[in-house]
């Protein structure tokens, strides 16, 4: 495996009885980056997860973590990563600090490192005002910035968190991935799984896993370059169900989906203009506020590579 490597997967499947939840995924993770690795609920991200940090053993396959094999050396790479994981495992009857004091004495630092460490994590995940506050006081943000710092207390290389901010706020949402591009810059490898697509932009390179595969890796850029060279058009309006309801029986149509408040429309002719979609919806009587040609979304990438993989079978 190169030196650069941090995380190398081959051919990982896990069965449960006749279920295949993982199906032969196979890629790497370069050291220091965030790799996002992205799906719906259900399509296989967790299992993939608990497989890496050896809470699960493979059906079959195998994969190094920060060196390690996860079957023949799954204690060490135990010992390696920080994990946190998609429910929040904190100790709710004990304050910020009670938490991190416990979690660095499991990970086994001594009394000076652990104060060093509870202190750096503490300023890192911007809780000095917040460590005496039971951990179940905490609003939704706050406790998935402690869960983060808990996991960070013994400088692991490589930290693997599963679906960070489900059920956080947007403004939450945008704090904690700053802290974690944070950590980034100290050259930590941060694996990440999330079905909020919006949050992929923040990674350096991708997977879309889909029923236990994974039908496409990249980077952001590369993935809305390469996977979509159609127009892509995005119609804001007070009534997007309207518009999705009326664009859902015409031809020129070949790819709908709904954002908000904003409507994206994938023409299959290239005459299709801002013009043409405008004259088109009031002749519908249909209102709007605006239209723009854009770059695709990667939930536009998302939808257009499941329309491909459900063309193929």
């Amino acid at each position: 495996m190169n030196n650069d490597i941090s995380i190398y997967v081959e051919g990982l499947t896990k069965r449960f009885g006749d279920f295949t939840a993982v199906r032969d995924v196979s890629f790497e993770v370069k050291k220091g980056e965030i790799f996002g690795f992205l799906g719906a609920n259900g399509a296989g991200k967790s299992t993939t997860i608990r497989m890496l940090i050896g809470i699960l053993e493979p059906t079959s396959g195998y994969a190094i973590v920060g060196g390690y094999n996860i079957i023949e050396n799954v204690e060490m790479v135990k010992q390696s990563i920080g994990y946190m994981s998609q429910r929040f495992s904190l100790y709710e009857d004990l304050t910020a600090k009670e938490n991190l004091n416990f979690y660095g004495g499991i990970y086994g630092l001594d009394e000076k490192e652990l104060k060093n460490r509870v202190s750096w994590a503490v300023e890192a995940a911007d809780l000095s005002d917040k460590e005496d506050v039971l951990a179940g006081e905490l609003a939704g943000g706050w406790k998935q910035r402690l869960a983060l710092s808990c996991a960070l207390l013994h400088k692991p290389k490589i930290v693997f968190l599963d679906e960070p901010t489900s059920g956080v706020d947007p403004i939450s949402r945008r704090n904690f991935w700053n802290l974690i591009q944070s950590i980034t810059d100290e050259g930590v490898t941060v694996f990440v799984t999330t079905h909020y697509l919006e949050e992929a932009e923040y990674c350096n390179s991708l997977a879309f896993i889909h029923n236990g595969e994974i039908i496409t890796k990249g980077t952001p850029s590369a993935l809305k370059k390469n996977v979509i060279k159609r127009k892509v058009f995005e119609i804001e309006s007070q009534e997007p169900d309207k518009l999705i309801d009326c664009f859902k029986a015409e031809e020129f149509v070949d790819d709908i989906s709904i954002l908000g408040l904003k409507v994206h429309i994938i023409p299959n002719r290239e005459d299709i203009n801002k013009d043409y979609i405008s004259g088109f919806l009031k002749n519908k009587s249909l209102e709007f506020k605006k239209i723009d040609e854009i770059e695709p979304s990667l939930e536009d990438v998302f939808i257009e590579l499941i329309k491909l993989k459900r063309e193929n079978v």
